[in-house]
Parts: structure tokens; C-alpha cells; sequence
């Protein structure tokens, strides 16, 4: 099939959205369709190697661009990118853009739409019962099962057979074959020798970073290793910690998806300790929807996973593929850390779980579940 993509995305940009839109086409075209995605703005100076590296993904993509007027709001580029996608001939629209997925619903044309928070803003629920209401919307992408209650309640869903698909981010499980143990892992970044406790992904608010400053200052001899984070933030933290006097604390800053796999080899436990409140690139809080990247790419490494234990996180960890703790609660997070150094079994059966478990959310079975059953070409009964 022909396959229409559009986002509002920075490419190229650090953004977990924005590395989720390229991994998503590059899922459809390992599934063999023809994939052209369409972003606002003007194409940037980089070419697709670059990119590649970037995003982790093997390309390339096609990718189309569309100018934008800021005070139109990207209404514009909905309009001229769906007109582009029509004379290119697709056969199904996937969407992020409420805007887009409303045009193409109503226009009849085959339609899948990508939840990740609630439609915001005046016009975010309107543009959303268009979508639903039009003959196009063949495909309903929530990324939790609590997104899909959340739209559940706001809205009345069309109660079609196939319409509505739970979608959680994917995991590339090709990059994450044949790891090597932690202490090669450590050697061939060279990376000193000591138990390592890693982290990837922004430092936002609500990421829990005080959290594992905090733990870096009770356990001394383990070392945190921290990769990810937009410059000012990695600078705030390496502040803090050079101010708490922490010697066993590192910050990688923006490290390329493609190297992410090696980094998070050489831990020997992830972490990701999320606040009750966890802001995104787009502000707001999305703690209780969320579908974060790193809880399947650090299942994917066959590490320990240390998380919070919010709600939306049981919905894919359990307690035998995570320690599960509360957000926030140092002695907990200390106390379990603990076990887990003097344990080298209770290690390895959790990094065995969390592999296995792991085989369930590629990007490629993930974008066959989107697909499943749409009919090409126009979305008309």
C-alpha cells in the first residue's frame, strides 16, 4: 500500500515524538509499503545519513515538505499536504495532527489516527469528533489502554468492530541482539569498571533526576551514568551534581538512538524514575498516559529495570520483569538497589523476563497491528 504519514515534528530534532514519527515509517516500510511523510516547514541541511544515525532507523525516508504559517496554526499545511498525498495516490493517512486526521475522516478517504494525550486546546475536541464522525476514520491509535479509557470518557467511539487498536511505542529488537555483558560493554566504551546504574532519555521535570543525585550521594561506589537531555538541562544537573560533590555521576548529554543500545548495555540495572507528574517537550503532564520509549528499549537490553510504579507503567511492566517502586521514596529506591548488587541471579532473571517480554513490542509488529484489516483507497463503505 501507499502510505501517507503526517506530523507536526521537528525533523530533525531530540524530541522522543520526533524519533517515534521515523521509526514508525521505517516500520511500514519493512513491512514492504511505499511511505512518504509529510512535516511543516522547509527541508534543513542534513542529509539522510545524518538522519539516519539520529534516528537509529536504516532509510531512507521520503520525506515532503510543507510551508507553514505560524498564525494559521498548521492549518495550512494540513490542507496542502493531504492535497499532495491525494495526487500522489495513497491509500491510507496516518496521522498525528487532529487537523489532519479530521480533513482526511470527512473526506472519506482511509484514515488511522495516533493518540498520545488528550485533543487539546478550543478546537482539539471538536477536530476530534470529526475525525470519529467522518466516513474515513478507520483506525482509532490510542498508546495506553489508559489513553483509550480517557477517550472513552470524552467521547462517544464508534463501537465498529477493529476500529480502535492499543498502540505502545515499539522497540527496534534487531539493535538489541547479541549485547554484550556489562563489564565488555563498559571496556569497549571505556567506561571504568564498577556497578552502573544508567539512565537514557531527556531531563525534564518529573523524570526523577533529584532522585537518582540522591542515590548517587547514599551509594559511592556505584556509578550513574546519565545519556540524553537538551544542553541547558544536562548543564543544570551536572551542576547539581558537582555541587552535592558527586564523583560517581556522569552526563553523556544527546547521545544518537543509534548508539543507544551499547550505552545501555554497559549497565548493569536501567533506570527510569518517573515523578507522579512528568512533563514532555510540549509541557503539560502525561503521567497518566504516558508510553514512554526507554520502558521498551531498556526491556529490549535484558537489564534490571528499576520504575516507578505508576498505574499506566503496569500496563507492560510487572514484578517479574521490574522492581517496581514508589515515585519518589529514596529508602525504597536505595533498599532495592541494594538487593539488586548483591544479587547476580535475581539479575538475571529479571534481564531474562524483560528480554523475552520484549519480543512482543517490535516497531514491525506494532505498525502490522495499525494496518490490520484497513481497506486501501477511499474510506466509503
Amino acid at each position: 500500500m501507499r502510505i501517507a504519514l503526517f506530523s507536526t515534528a521537528r525533523v530533525p530534532s531530540r524530541t522522543a515524538n520526533s524519533i517515534q514519527v521515523l521509526k514508525v515509517c521505517q516500520a511500514f516500510q519493512d513491512l514492504g509499503h511505499m511511505v512518504r511523510l509529510w512535516l511543516p516547514g522547509t527541508e534543513p541541511r542534513v542529509d539522510w545519513a545524518e538522519l539516519a544515525a539520529w534516528y537509529g532507523v536504516r532509510g531512507p525516508v521520503e520525506i515532503k515538505w510543507c510551508s507553514a504559517a505560524r498564525p494559521l496554526r498548521r492549518y495550512d499545511y494540513a490542507l496542502r499536504a493531504v492535497a499532495q498525498a491525494e495526487r500522489w495516490g495513497a491509500d491510507v493517512y496516518y496521522a498525528w495532527p487532529l487537523q489532519v486526521a479530521a480533513l482526511t475522516s470527512q473526506r472519506g478517504l482511509t484514515t488511522a489516527l495516533e493518540v498520545h494525550d488528550r485533543p487539546q486546546g478550543h478546537l482539539g475536541p471538536l477536530l476530534m469528533r470529526l475525525f470519529l464522525r467522518g466516513r474515513g476514520a478507520k483506525r482509532l491509535l490510542p498508546i495506553t489502554e489508559a489513553m483509550c479509557a480517557r477517550l472513552e470518557e470524552d467521547y462517544r467511539i464508534p463501537a465498529r468492530p477493529g476500529l480502535v487498536e492499543i498502540a505502545p511505542m515499539g522497540v527496534d529488537l534487531e539493535r538489541y541482539r547479541d549485547l554484550p555483558d556489562p563489564g565488555r560493554a563498559r571496556r569497549d566504551l571505556g567506561w571504568p569498571e564498577a556497578f552502573t546504574v544508567g539512565y537514557t532519555g531527556h531531563l525534564y521535570s518529573g523524570r526523577g533526576i533529584d532522585l537518582i543525585l540522591q542515590l548517587a550521594s547514599l551509594k559511592p561506589q556505584v556509578r550513574f551514568v546519565l545519556a540524553g537531555g537538551e544542553p541547558p538541562d544536562v548543564q543544570r544537573w551536572a551542576d547539581e551534581a558537582q555541587r552535592l560533590g558527586l564523583r560517581n555521576v556522569a552526563f553523556l548529554g544527546f547521545v544518537d538512538n543509534a548508539r543507544l543500545p551499547g550505552i545501555q548495555a554497559a549497565c548493569d540495572v536501567l533506570a527510569m524514575p518517573y515523578e507522579q507528574k512528568i512533563a514532555v517537550s510540549g509541557g503539560g503532564d502525561t503521567a497518566a498516559v504516558a508510553s514512554p520509549m526507554k520502558v521498551f528499549e531498556y526491556l529490549a537490553g535484558g537489564r534490571p529495570v528499576m520504575a516507578s510504579d505508576l498505574p499506566v507503567f503496569r500496563e507492560v511492566l510487572t514484578d517479574r520483569n521490574a522492581v517496581l517502586l514508589p515515585p519518589g521514596d529514596v529508602a525504597a529506591w536505595e533498599a532495592a538497589l541494594s538487593e539488586l548488587q548483591t544479587s547476580a541471579a535475581r539479575r538475571q532473571a529479571l534481564g531474562d523476563q524483560a528480554r523475552s517480554d520484549a519480543a512482543r513490542y517490535s516497531w514491525v509488529e506494532r505498525a502490522r497491528r495499525s494496518l490490520e484489516g484497513l481497506d486501501p483507497g477511499t474510506g466509503d463503505d
